[in-house]
Formats: C-alpha cells, sequence, structure tokens
C-alpha cells in the first residue's frame, strides 16, 4: 500500500525527520520500526493535510483521529510529534485523561465546560488529543459521581456537528471497552467524530 501512494509530499523523508525529532524529545533510544510505517503514513497524511493520500488511505480530514493500540506501542509519542507537522490552523495540544479527572475533582463540573466548549468567557472551543482514554476513573464531586469523559465527549460532539470541532484520541481500550466504559452513546457519537487508527495486539511494548 505504502509504495503505491502518490503525493506530492515525500513521505520517507518525513518519517526520517520524525525520528530525528523523537530522538531529540525522547532521547536516542527512540526509533521508528518499518512494521509501524502504514500507521505512521496515515498519520501524516492526516496531519499534514494531504488529500490526495487520505483519500487514498480512506482517511477523513473532517474528522479527528483515535489511535488505539496496547499499551507502550508509542501512541502518545507520535501524536506529540503530529504537533509539529501540523499547520497553524490545525495546532491542537496533548491533554492526559487522568489529569482531567483529577483536576474534576478540585474544580467540579467548570472542568467539563472547560474542555469541551472551552475556559468560561472564551468565545472558540479548542482541538485537543485525549492522551489514554480510559486510565481515568468516574469521580465524585461533593458525593455526585461523573463520568467525567464521557460528558466531555457529548459536549465536543454537539459542537463537532454545529462547528466542525476536532478532537484527537490515544486510547488502549476496544471498541466494546469504550461503549462498556462511556456507554452506547459515546461509542456511537464517536464512529462520527474521529477515524480509528490502530496498531495491530500484537505490536511489541517499545518501552
Amino acid at each position: 500500500m505504502i509504495k503505491t501512494i502518490q503525493s506530492h509530499y515525500n513521505y520517507d523523508e518525513v518519517i526520517v525527520w520524525l525520528e530525528k525529532k523523537g530522538s531529540e524529545l525522547y532521547g536516542t533510544q527512540f526509533k521508528i520500526v518499518e512494521d509501524d510505517h502504514t500507521i505512521i503514513y496515515k498519520l501524516i497524511a492526516y496531519f499534514l493535510k494531504d488529500e490526495q493520500t487520505c483519500f487514498q488511505l480512506n482517511v477523513n480530514l473532517n474528522k479527528g483521529v483515535m489511535l488505539s493500540g496496547p499499551v507502550g506501542c508509542g501512541k502518545t509519542s507520535l501524536l506529540n510529534l503530529m504537533k509539529y507537522l501540523t499547520p497553524t490552523d490545525n495546532k491542537f495540544y496533548v491533554k492526559p485523561c487522568r489529569e482531567i479527572s483529577f483536576e474534576f475533582i478540585q474544580d467540579g463540573y467548570e472542568i467539563i465546560h472547560k474542555y469541551s466548549k472551552g475556559k468560561l468567557y472564551s468565545s472558540e472551543a479548542k482541538t485537543i488529543c485525549f492522551d489514554d482514554l480510559g486510565t481515568e476513573n468516574n469521580l465524585k464531586y461533593f458525593g455526585n459521581e461523573c463520568n467525567v469523559m464521557a460528558e466531555i465527549l457529548l459536549s465536543r460532539y454537539d459542537l463537532f456537528i454545529s462547528k466542525k470541532l476536532i478532537t484527537h484520541i490515544t486510547t488502549n481500550l476496544s471498541a466494546t471497552e469504550i461503549e462498556n466504559q462511556y456507554g452506547n452513546r459515546v461509542r456511537s457519537r464517536l464512529r462520527q467524530m474521529i477515524n480509528l487508527i490502530a496498531f495491530d495486539k500484537s505490536v511489541k511494548d517499545k518501552r
């Protein structure tokens, strides 16, 4: 598949550049292995907004990206690297879901607003990559239990429909596990909101 891609970008050169940048950020042990190239080509095409290649790889530029795979396969590192490829108008930041859950304990339901519609008095919601979806817990604020990430994702779905707000996610959960943890409504809406890009379950832990 990779050999037949026609694009004005040289994807092999981009991968060499990403590996060099990864070494700067994560140390000289960082490598992009050839077995992951199919995944990485899709990510590069999406984040460079390479319409021709995205069409060939069946990636929808109007949706976000969910990068799924086993623990240690490099999901977070790759999404952090993609920030350096993304055009200014499509910049995003990476936010660990566990940190959001801790903020909810501290600040309550305002946190759901913060990560969906934006901070109070802010006029524009932001593109966010929610890192490690599934590692946070249902938490209580003044005795009321809340599935914080489910509420944030449902709110962002409404903004995806009305304002084309993009959401990215990394997770090691399967589709069934997402439904079990967040409910059928969230799973259904994620299908509309994201491109699923998945590592094989047998991929080795790179740590």
